[in-house]
């Protein structure tokens, strides 16, 4: 641990960081698997509600910086790809 007072708190705001990018990432982890679900069950219509809010989600999450924008797209592309599918 630091000695010095502004590095207690970088230290203190590192932990707080480290925290809520767990939960981001979780919940990218969880919007996809439900994304995935409904798919895997022939929902379109759920499905497209799913993607609709894992899309947001992920949107979100990119502009806060937790994940790369680019992966974030990718994720989102392929997540369409896949629920567009659905249809033929």
């Amino acid at each position: 641990m630091a000695n010095h007072k502004s590095a207690i708190k970088r230290h203190k705001q590192s932990i707080k960081r480290n925290a809520r990018n767990r939960a981001a990432r979780t919940r990218v982890k969880n919007v996809v698997k439900d994304v995935r679900a409904a798919i895997q069950n022939n929902d379109k219509e759920s499905a497209q509600k799913a993607l609709t809010y894992a899309t947001s989600t992920l949107d979100k999450i990119a502009g806060k910086g937790v994940i790369h924008w680019k992966k974030a797209a990718r994720k989102v592309s392929r997540l369409a790809k896949a629920v567009n599918a659905l249809e033929a």
